[in-house]
C-alpha cells in the first residue's frame, strides 16, 4: 500500500517529520517498505500559457511558440510535440533552469531559430516513468508564473506499507490515518460524506442468489454522465502518488474512493445490462471476456455479477469487457458491495489475476462501509461527468452478515503476558481509541470488536492491540527463568543425522522436495492414493499432498537425467500423508532412489547398472545400524509403482514398515523416463527403533559347522529356508550362511539347490557329534514336512 503524506496529513497530521511517522507506523506493526519523493529533483520550472504557435521554417515537427512564463516579456521557444495549442497552460523550463538527470536549460538555436526555454512533458518532469506522448497540459485555472513544484504539491514523500494479510483494515487513507491517530491521540478527519438526493427515479432490481458468499449489495444509477470529462489533477496526482494509472474520470473516482476508504468499486454500462442484477455462482460452461481482453472459462465456485443475459463481472475481482464503461457511456450503475473473505480468497491466482480489489476482498471489507463509499463515489462523479443519480437500491441478507465478536479481557491475563502493569484507564483508553466498544468489568474488560477489525477474535488478539499502542519499547525487558534439566538421551534410539551420514557413505545425496506432487504424478505412481487436496496451491504441479516420496525422488531423478547426469543416487526424509483432511495421518519417511551405473564412471569402473539388490544391500546396511537387523524381514509383494517380480514388502517386528524394488515398466512408460530407477522407503520410526550392545564373553571351545544342501521347489523363497532351519537349530546357532545356490545338471527342471552353512558353539564346553546329528536331523525333517524340500545327495 503507496500513499501520500499530504493526503494523509488531510486526515490527520501529528507533530512529526516524514521519517518520524514511518517509524512510528512501523513499531506499531505496519512496516514500511520505502519512503521516496514523489518527484524527482528539478528546479526553474513554472507555470506558462502558449500565446502563439507558427510552424519552424525549416523543420516539419517542430513549432515556434511564444510563451508567457510571468517575467513580463513573451519567451519564445521551439517545441515538437504535436498537442502543444494556443492557449495552453504548461510546465515549462526556464533558462537556468535543471531538469531531472542533470540536465541544464541553456539557450539554443534549433534548425537555426533561438528556444530559450522547454516547455516540458511529464516524463522530463519525473512524473510518470514511460515516455510521455505529448507536453504535459495543466488546468486552464494555472497561475500564470507560479513555481511548478509548488502549484503541483510536489514537496510530498509516499510511504509504502507492507501489511499482514490480517491487516486489510488499513488498505485504505482511513485505515492509516485511524492508526496514525490512535498512536499519536489525534482526531481522525475524513471528507463530509452525505448522502447525495436522488433526482431521477430509475432503478435496476438487484437478486442475491448466493447470500452467503455476498451478504450486501448496493448499487444506484447514475444518468447523464460525460466520461470524456477530465479528471481533476488533484485526483490523478493522488492516484499516481499511490501507484495508481488514471484511465477516465468513472474508473479514477472508484479507485480514488477504493484508495480513500478501503471500499472497492464497480461501474457497469447501464444500456448493456439486462433485467436486472443477479449475485450468484457461475453456471457450468460458462465464459467470460475480462477487461484486460483475457477469455476465461468460469467455475462453478467462482462468485459472479449476472443480469438476466449472463455474467458480467467476477465478483471481487475484475469486470467484464463488455458491460464496462466505455467512451459511449451515459447512463451508468454504481456497484458497491460486501463479499465474504472466503468466497474471493483464491480464486483471482487460480485464474492467474490479482487486482487491488482482490487484494482486499480477499482480506476482509468492512461491511458497514458500503453505503458511504456508494454516496462518496456518487458526490465525486457528478462533481466531475455531471449526472443525476437515482435512489440506492440495497439487497441483504442480514442471517449472513458477520456476527458481532464479543471478547473478554482479563486484567491479571493482560499484565502477566506484558509483565506490566498498565492503569485500568490507560486501557479503557487505548481500546476506545481502536474504535472498539469496552465495557468495564470487574475483572477486566468486555469489548465488541469493530466492523472493520476482522482480526480480533480472541483475547490474546486485544493483548497485542493494547501492547502495540501503549508501544513494545515501553514494555520492561526480562528474561526468562527456567529450570533447564538435561534431557536423557535413549541409547536405543537411532538419530535422523546417524541415518543420513550413512546414506552420504553409502554414496547418495539428500533431496529435499516439496510436501506437494502433481496430481497426474502421484495418480501414476500410487493410483489408490487419497490425499488432502490444495484449494490454493502454489501452482497445478503442486496441488496435492504426497502419499509417498517416491514421485518427489523421480521428479528430482527425471530433473537430473534431463541435465546428463547419467548415474542418479538420491535420498531423502520428510511427511507422506494419507487420508481426508478431517482424518490426516502423517508419518515420517525415508526413501532413496538409484539409477544409472553401479559404479562412478572411470576407466577401471565396471560399466553394470545398479539393479534390485545393490539398492537391498545399502537398504540393509541402515537396518543393521539398530543392532536387530533379525526384526526385518523381506517379503514378496506388489506394489502398484514397482515390478511384480523385481520388489518387496519390508516388515518389522512383522508390521509392515517400507517397499523395496524396481520402478515398474508401465509406470516408466506413463512418465516417459528414459532409464529404469531402483526405490525403497521405510518407515523412520522403525528404522530408528534399536537396541543397545551388550557383552557376551567369547567362548573359548570350538566351534562346529554342519553344511547342508537342500533340493526344494523353485518358487520357495530362501527365507524360508533359513527360518526353518533357525526354529531347530537350538539355543547354540552361532551362524547360518547361505554359500550356494545351484540350479541345472543334476537338478530336476522347477528345483533348485540351496546350500546352507550352520556353526554352533557352546559357551562352556565342546559340544559333540550326538548333539550336533540330532540337531541336523531336526533340521531335515523339518524342512522335509513344512517346505516339501530333501537333502541332497
Amino acid at each position: 500500500m503507496k500513499f501520500s503524506e499530504q493526503w494523509l496529513r488531510e486526515w490527520v497530521s501529528p507533530q512529526l517529520n516524514t521519517q518520524a511517522i514511518a517509524d512510528q507506523i512501523t513499531m506499531a506493526g505496519l512496516e514500511v517498505d520505502a519512503v521516496e519523493a514523489v518527484a524527482a529533483a528539478f528546479s526553474g520550472v513554472v507555470v506558462a500559457e502558449v500565446l502563439s504557435k507558427e510552424k519552424h521554417p525549416d523543420a516539419d515537427k517542430l513549432n515556434v511558440c511564444t510563451v508567457n512564463d510571468g517575467s513580463g516579456d513573451p519567451v519564445q521557444v521551439v517545441c515538437g510535440a504535436s498537442n502543444v495549442e494556443v492557449g495552453q497552460k504548461i510546465p515549462f523550463a526556464q533558462v537556468g533552469g535543471v531538469l531531472p538527470g542533470d540536465f541544464k536549460i541553456k539557450k539554443a538555436k534549433l534548425r537555426g531559430v533561438e528556444s530559450r526555454g522547454m516547455i516540458c512533458s511529464a516524463s522530463e518532469l519525473g512524473l510518470e516513468e514511460e515516455t510521455s506522448p505529448g507536453i504535459m497540459v495543466l488546468p486552464a485555472t494555472a497561475t500564470i508564473g507560479v513555481d511548478f513544484r509548488e502549484f503541483m504539491n510536489l514537496n510530498d514523500m509516499t510511504i509504502e506499507v507492507d501489511l499482514t494479510p490480517n491487516r486489510g483494515d488499513c488498505l485504505s487513507i482511513k485505515g492509516l490515518a485511524r492508526e496514525v491517530g490512535v498512536l499519536n491521540r489525534l482526531p481522525v478527519n475524513g471528507p463530509d460524506i452525505k448522502a447525495v438526493v436522488a433526482e431521477i427515479e430509475d432503478t435496476f432490481a438487484i437478486k442475491l442468489e448466493a447470500p452467503q458468499q455476498c451478504p450486501r449489495y448496493m448499487g444506484r444509477i447514475i444518468k447523464g454522465v460525460n466520461v470524456k470529462a477530465e479528471t481533476p489533477l488533484w485526483m490523478v496526482e493522488r492516484l499516481r502518488r499511490s501507484g495508481v494509472r488514471s484511465i477516465d474520470p468513472v474508473v479514477d473516482v472508484t479507485n480514488y474512493v477504493m484508495l480513500e476508504l478501503g471500499q472497492p468499486l464497480h461501474a457497469f454500462d447501464r444500456d448493456n445490462l439486462e433485467g436486472g442484477m443477479l449475485i450468484r455462482l457461475a453456471n457450468p460452461g460458462e465464459r467470460l471476456t475480462l477487461l484486460d481482453g483475457s477469455d476465461i472459462a468460469l467455475r462453478p465456485e467462482t462468485l459472479v455479477i449476472a443480469d438476466h443475459k449472463g455474467p458480467l463481472a467476477m465478483a471481487g475481482i475484475m469486470g467484464g469487457e463488455n458491460s464496462g464503461v466505455n467512451a459511449n457511456t451515459q447512463t451508468i450503475f454504481l456497484e458497491s458491495a460486501y463479499f465474504t473473505p472466503l468466497a474471493i480468497a483464491g480464486q483471482a491466482r487460480s485464474y492467474g489475476l490479482h487486482t487491488d480489489a482482490s487484494h482486499r476482498f480477499e482480506r476482509g471489507v468492512d461491511p458497514a462501509l458500503t453505503p458511504a463509499a456508494v454516496e462518496r463515489a456518487t458526490q465525486l462523479l457528478i462533481e466531475i461527468c455531471g449526472g443525476q443519480a437515482g435512489p440506492v437500491v440495497e439487497a441483504l441478507s442480514g442471517d449472513d452478515m458477520p456476527k458481532e465478536r464479543v471478547i473478554f479481557l482479563r486484567s491479571d491475563r493482560l499484565e502477566k503476558a506484558l509483565s506490566k502493569a498498565l492503569e485500568a484507564a490507560d486501557v479503557t483508553d487505548i481500546l476506545q481509541r481502536l474504535g472498539l466498544d469496552v465495557s468495564v468489568q470487574e475483572d477486566g474488560w468486555k469489548v465488541i470488536a469493530a466492523s472493520w477489525r476482522f482480526d480480533l477474535s480472541i483475547e490474546e488478539d486485544l493483548i497485542e492491540e493494547v501492547a502495540r499502542v501503549h508501544g513494545y519499547n515501553n514494555l520492561p525487558v526480562r528474561r526468562p527463568a527456567a529450570r533447564l534439566a538435561l534431557r536423557s538421551a535413549d541409547e536405543a534410539k537411532l538419530t535422523q543425522a546417524r541415518l543420513r551420514r550413512q546414506m552420504v557413505a553409502r554414496g547418495f545425496q539428500e533431496a529435499i522436495t516439496y510436501s506437494f506432487v502433481a496430481p497426474e504424478l502421484q495418480a501414476a505412481i500410487l493410483p489408490d492414493a487419497v490425499t488432502p487436496v490444495l484449494a490454493n496451491p502454489i501452482s497445478a504441479d503442486l496441488s496435492v499432498m504426497r502419499a509417498s516420496l517416491f514421485p518427489g525422488l523421480v521428479r528430482a531423478m527425471e530433473y537430473n537425467l534431463n541435465r546428463q547426469q547419467t548415474r542418479v543416487r538420491l535420498f531423502e526424509t520428510g511427511l507422506v500423508f494419507h487420508g481426508e483432511l478431517d482424518a490426516l495421518s502423517q508419518v515420517p519417511m525415508l526413501g532413496a532412489l538409484v539409477c544409472g551405473g553401479r559404479e562412478a564412471e572411470g576407466w577401471s569402473g565396471a560399466k553394470e547398472r545398479v539393479d534390485f539388490y545393490d539398492l537391498k544391500g545399502d537398504l540393509e546396511s541402515i537396518l543393521s545400524m539398530g543392532g536387530d537387523a533379525e526384526a526385518w524381514r523381506f517379503e514378496p509383494a506388489e506394489h502398484p509403482a514397482l515390478h511384480p517380480g523385481q520388489s518387496a514388502q519390508l516388515l518389522h517386528n512383522g508390521e509392515p514398515a517400507g517397499w523395496i524394488g524396481t520402478m515398474h515398466p508401465q509406470v516408466r512408460a506413463t512418465l516417459g523416463l528414459k532409464m529404469d530407477a531402483v526405490l525403497f522407503e521405510v518407515r523412520l520410526d522403525a528404522l530408528t527403533q534399536g537396541q543397545i550392545p551388550a557383552f557376551a564373553p567369547l567362548s573359548r571351545f570350538p566351534e562346529v559347522r554342519r553344511d547342508l544342501a537342500f533340493i526344494l521347489n523353485d518358487t520357495t523363497p530362501v527365507q524360508a529356508l533359513l527360518d526353518c532351519a533357525k526354529q531347530q537349530a537350538g539355543e547354540y546357532l552361532q551362524d547360518i550362511k547361505l554359500f550356494d545356490v545351484y540350479a541345472g545338471k543334476g537338478v530336476a527342471e522347477g528345483y533348485k539347490s540351496i546350500a546352507l552353512g550352520l556353526t554352533w558353539q557352546h559357551p562352556s564346553r565342546t559340544l559333540n557329534d550326538e548333539e550336533i546329528n540330532q540337531l541336523v536331523d531336526s533340521i531335515v525333517t523339518q524342512v522335509r514336512v513344512k517346505l516339501d524340500a530333501e537333502l541332497r545327495g
